[in-house]
This record gives structure tokens, sequence and C-alpha cells, in this order.
């Protein structure tokens, strides 16, 4: 038997379903998530994405963990949008440090008029060093999910961060819905869709099974999962927040692997609080992408050496 056909693909996940993977001993989620992940993927390769701010700060959105937000004090320093020029030189270093993907992300509810024309050349000028190109930049419609992906965008990020149920206790100014109609809009332009969500926000097991399930059962399996661990930044509502049990976090990591099997699991935001043995765990669990460099966006991520020397350690090739 294909070792594919012992984990499908599958969209009709319930919820006791992932709750039943929550709830298994630890080393026999990790087990199947391994196997899963084995299944699909080397065991050893992890992708490497290099993320850039090109416009920083008074965003009118209230996500309660973002330092981007006009509606929090965060001594945040705002700027317009990044020159294309800086942008390209940008995405030059980070291809010649390693990275395959160029992510670019601006603090907009969604792009308008000529600073929309601006990021699609951004775009094209990526596009031409052979990187591939994503973009988080808010709100889309059809019309600029067709354009962008005329001017070369591979992959959108659209992040749904929690639970439906949970979603109005972190952010009032956008619904939920919007956010599954913009990822209709990028998935109808066959861009392809990076989405994941935020662990450590207050929220149950509850909300992070309902979280993983509403990912799995989208109609196509994000190609991208990223699963973030709150950073957190002072002046935000979430600022005070407990950093997740480690293990909590991994199983978070294990259970996307078990029904997204195909998809990269990217371990995101808050690797600067994590050891190198959590990482590994998370490694071990199915996450099999990371962003890479100094920044994401607005907060510190781990150097590109201690990167390497966490890669060295374990056996780990990126691509």
């Amino acid at each position: 038997m294909n070792q594919q056909d012992l984990f499908p693909i599958r969209h009709d996940w319930t919820l006791e379903d992932v709750l039943d993977f929550f709830k298994l001993p630890f080393n026999e989620l990790m087990f199947q998530a391994q196997s899963a992940h084995r299944a699909y993927f080397s065991p050893n390769q992890v992708q490497l994405s290099s993320l850039l701010n090109i416009k920083t700060g008074r965003c009118p959105e209230d996500c309660a963990y973002c330092p981007q937000s006009a509606h929090f004090n965060t001594a945040l320093e705002s700027d317009t949008l990044m020159a294309q020029e800086k942008v390209v030189e940008m995405a030059r270093k980070a291809k010649e440090n390693g990275a395959t993907r160029f992510c670019m992300g601006a603090a907009w509810r969604s792009p308008k008029g000529k600073d929309f024309i601006k990021v699609l050349d951004m775009v094209r000028a990526v596009k031409a060093l052979e990187l591939e190109t994503c973009m988080t930049l808010g709100m889309l419609d059809n019309e600029q999910a067709n354009q962008l992906q005329a001017a070369g965008l591979d992959y959108y990020n659209h992040n749904l961060d929690t639970s439906a149920a949970y979603y109005e206790e972190i952010i009032t100014t956008r619904t939920y819905q919007e956010r599954l109609d913009t990822l209709e809009n990028v998935r109808t332009a066959n861009i392809k869709v990076c989405c994941g969500g935020i662990i450590g926000m207050g929220e149950s097991l509850k909300d992070r099974a309902e979280l993983l399930k509403t990912l799995a059962n989208l109609p196509e399996h994000p190609e991208s999962v990223p699963i973030n661990q709150l950073v957190r930044v002072e002046g935000t509502p979430l600022d005070k927040q407990s950093i997740p049990d480690s293990f909590d976090f991994v199983r978070c990591m294990a259970v996307a692997r078990l029904l997204m099997p195909a998809s990269f699991v990217r371990l995101s935001a808050g690797r600067t609080e994590m050891s190198d043995e959590l990482q590994a765990l998370c490694f071990l669990a199915g996450a099999n992408s990371i962003f890479y460099g100094e920044k994401l966006l607005t907060t510190d991520n781990p150097g590109i050496d201690r990167d390497h020397q966490l890669f060295n350690r374990l056996g780990i090739q990126s691509i």
C-alpha cells in the first residue's frame, strides 16, 4: 500500500475527529504526525521563506495581537510604502542567504489605488529574481486577486488567526466571513494560499481544534499553513498573555500535519522565545517551513546564524 493511502487528503473532518487527535498520548501523536509527514515529504528538509514589512503601522484594524494597529500605543514608528528598489535589494539578499520564497507584508485593511499598482510592480520585480513571491495585504476582492496573479504572485497569506467562535474576542473591525471571502478570491484567481493561526491568545483547546478543522475543511488545503506562537508586544491588549505550554504548542503542530498532510506547515512567529529543543520537536511533529531572517514584519526572529547552527545539529537541509 502507498504510504499516502494511510493519510489521505480529507475535507470532512469533525470537531470530534480533531479533538481525538489532541487527546492522544504525546508519543503516539508524534508517531502518527511523523508518519504522515514522511508519507508526503522528506523528514529532514525545511523550506525557507523570508518576510519583509513593506509598509509599517497605522493599520485601521484592531487585531489585539498586532503592534501595527492604529488602535494601540506600541511606540512603533509608522512608515509609508517602501520603495521598489529597496524591496528588490532585500529580496536579493534573502535569496543569497538561502531563502526560496520572499514574502512582503503591508499594514492595510485592503490595498488601494496607486499603492496597489506599486505592489504589482514589486511582485514582478521580485519574481524576476527567480524567487517565489508571497504577499499579505489584508482583504482582496476578485479583481485585485486576478491582478496579483497576472503579475506573477505565487502565494497570498491571509490567516484566520483563531476559531470563528473566539474571533470577536481578538478582532472586531473585520468579520471571519470576510477572511474566508478573501481566501476564496485568492483561490479562484489560482494563487496558492498561505493560511494559519496564532496559538496563545487566551483561546481554549476547542478553539484550536476548530481553527485547524476550518483550515482542513476548506475546499483545498492551504499549500502553506503557518502556526504562530503569540508574540507579546507591550501596548497591545494581549501583552500580558502567558506563553503557551510547549507540549500544547507541539500538539497543534502535529495535529495540523495530520489534518493537512500534503501542506507545508510553517513554524512561524514566536521562535525567539523557543528553545532549540522545542523547535526540534516541532520539526519532528511535521513542521517543514520557517521564516528566515532577523525580523518578522515588526517583531524579532532568530538570526540566520542560529538557524544554520540548529539545522546542522539536527541534520536538516534547507530547500
